[in-house]
C-alpha cells in the first residue's frame, strides 16, 4: 500500500558443513584422530612408531610390515568389539561411545602406519587428512566435492595438491560428522542382539568387518613411493 511492491521471496541458503548442533562434536572427533591416532598417547604408540617397529621386525620389508600392522590392529578392534557387546543391554549406552572411538584411533593408526611403512610423509597436512577420508570409504568423493576439492585419483596424491588450511579444516570436520552418522548405524546393529556374549561375538565381527574394509582400502590409496 505504500507502493514497495511484493516483497522477494528469501533465497534458500545452501547447507554448510557447520550448521547444527554436531559440529562441535564433529570438530573434536576428527582433532582427536589427527592427534591421538598419529602421534600416540601414554600406553598408546604413534603410528610411526608402529610403522618402524613392523619394518624392524621384518627387516625392512614393507609388504610383511603392512601386514604385521593389519593384523596387530584386527585382533585389537575384534577385542574392543567383544567386550564392548558382552554386558548386552545393560553395559551397552556407556561401553558403545568408548568402543566406537578406540575403533577409530586404531583404524587411524593402522591406515597412517601403512602409509609410512610405503614411504609417505605422514606429517604433512594433506596426507594426514587423506587418511582420515580412508575411514570413510565409498563417501571420499562427495566430501571431497562439498569441500571444493576435485578428486585426482588415490587419496595419496592430495599431498601433492597443497591445499590451504581451510579446505583441509574442511574435510576433517566432514569426516567427523559422516563418522558420527556412521555410529549410529554401528550402535543399531549392535542392539540386534543385546545378549551377553552374543551381542559381544556380533560386536568382534562387525568391527572386523570394517577394519578389513578400512585396510583394504589403505593398502589400495597408499601405494608404495617409487
Amino acid at each position: 500500500m505504500f507502493g514497495l511492491g511484493k516483497k522477494k521471496p528469501a533465497q534458500p541458503v545452501p547447507p554448510r558443513l557447520d550448521d547444527g548442533p554436531l559440529d562441535k562434536a564433529a570438530s573434536n572427533l576428527s582433532l582427536r584422530l589427527l592427534d591421538i591416532g598419529f602421534e600416540g598417547k601414554a600406553g598408546f604408540d604413534s603410528a610411526r612408531k608402529v610403522a618402524q617397529d613392523a619394518l624392524a621386525k621384518h627387516g625392512g620389508n614393507a609388504d610383511k610390515a603392512v601386514e604385521e600392522i593389519i593384523s596387530d590392529h584386527r585382533r585389537l578392534v575384534a577385542a574392543g568389539g567383544f567386550l564392548t557387546g558382552l554386558g548386552g543391554f545393560v553395559t551397552l549406552p556407556v561401553a558403545m561411545p568408548a568402543n566406537v572411538l578406540g575403533f577409530y584411533l586404531l583404524a587411524t593408526r593402522m591406515t597412517a602406519a601403512i602409509a609410512a611403512v610405503r614411504g609417505h610423509d605422514i606429517d604433512q597436512p594433506e596426507l594426514r587428512s587423506a587418511v582420515l577420508l580412508t575411514l570413510v570409504g565409498g563417501d571420499t568423493n562427495d566430501l571431497l566435492k562439498k569441500a571444493g576439492v576435485v578428486s585426482t585419483g588415490r587419496l595419496a596424491n592430495l599431498a601433492a595438491q597443497r591445499l590451504p588450511a581451510p579446505a583441509l579444516m574442511v574435510i576433517n570436520k566432514a569426516v567427523g560428522f559422516r563418522l558420527i552418522g556412521q555410529m549410529g548405524s554401528k550402535l543399531f546393529a549392535k542392539l540386534g542382539k543385546g545378549i551377553p556374549v552374543v551381542g559381544g561375538v556380533i560386536g568382534a565381527g562387525l568391527d572386523l568387518y570394517l577394519a578389513n574394509k578400512i585396510a583394504g582400502g589403505a593398502k589400495k590409496e597408499f601405494p608404495p613411493v617409487a
